[in-house]
């Protein structure tokens, strides 16, 4: 029976839902498994789960930190619960999946006791980090990692600057725009380029020209890598396309998560698995001897 109930666990952080884990145990003449059952049979993955989420880390030179929302329900009510992730990329030159938590919001507190955690389990040697830009998410990466040089994701300011353009025309153009001073070959040439889009938006969109001019420089510090290193930091794109999508795609069966062990169950299931992967492949994401070309 155990051999059945693990199976079961299986399916459950596949993604398949238990109408469809029902269906494929009857083939096998077993009746009735409810969602109680398949639930505990998930659990049975939980110490597997646990070591590797407090296993030691070591050195971590480039850290990309991110966070999506789920449902689940607490105290009988439903909530959105912040589901917190980070990769790395250590002395070895492979990505890693770091670690998981899950919180009810993206409060200081709790991201702070995210990186916490990841610092007590050994990570050591953060230079640069790249996320978005969360007052929480700020106020905790300043605490606990603050001699890292920030990136903050050149994607999300793009979408940002859309959103503060203030007519169709300009949202039709601002990000091609912004392209002009990401690709640039050089900070002293970015910068150029962003003085050069703000003075032309000083008269037409002022309000837009202020914005671009106190937030865009916070996705210029990239330049302060080497070229070769540039294209995998410039947004934080590597960890939600690898991981954030992966999550959606799992968990979007599920909906509502009966409660934070069965939503934490899952996400560190399916980024055990891409860990996991990501060990397998023999190519360095971040070559270390480009540092000095």
């Amino acid at each position: 029976m155990r051999a059945v109930m693990l199976a079961v666990a299986e399916m459950y952080v596949k993604g398949v839902s238990t109408r469809q884990t029902e269906a494929v145990l009857r083939e096998f003449g077993i009746e009735g498994m409810s969602s109680s059952q398949v639930s505990r049979a998930a659990a049975l993955l939980d110490d597997e789960l646990e070591a590797w989420r407090t296993r030691p880390l070591g050195e971590i030179r480039y850290l990309i930190l991110d966070a999506r929302y789920e449902k689940m329900r607490q105290g009988g009510v439903v909530r959105d619960a912040a589901v917190f992730s980070a990769i790395g990329i250590g002395s070895d030159e492979r990505r890693r999946v770091l670690g998981v938590s899950v919180a009810l919001s993206e409060a200081e507190v709790h991201w702070r006791g995210f990186l916490d955690d990841l610092v007590a389990r050994g990570m050591r040697g953060v230079e640069f980090i790249v996320s978005d830009d969360h007052a929480g998410l700020r106020a905790a990466r300043r605490a606990v990692l603050g001699s890292a040089t920030w990136q903050r994701c050149q994607f999300h300011l793009a979408a940002n600057a859309i959103h503060h353009a203030p007519n169709v025309a300009i949202r039709a153009r601002i990000g091609s725009e912004l392209r002009s001073v990401w690709n640039a070959g050089s900070l002293a040439k970015a910068q150029a380029a962003l003085d050069e889009l703000v003075a032309g938006y000083c008269k037409t969109a002022p309000k837009l020209a202020r914005w671009l001019e106190n937030a865009i420089p916070e996705g210029l510090a990239v330049f302060a890598l080497p070229e070769h290193h540039r294209r995998r930091l410039r947004t934080s794109n590597p960890i939600e396309r690898a991981v954030q999508q992966e999550l959606k795609r799992r968990t979007v069966k599920v909906r509502v998560f009966p409660n934070d062990e069965a939503l934490l169950r899952l996400v560190s299931a399916v980024l055990v698995e891409i860990d996991e992967t990501w060990a397998c492949d023999n190519k360095a994401y971040i070559k270390w001897e480009c540092r000095d070309a």
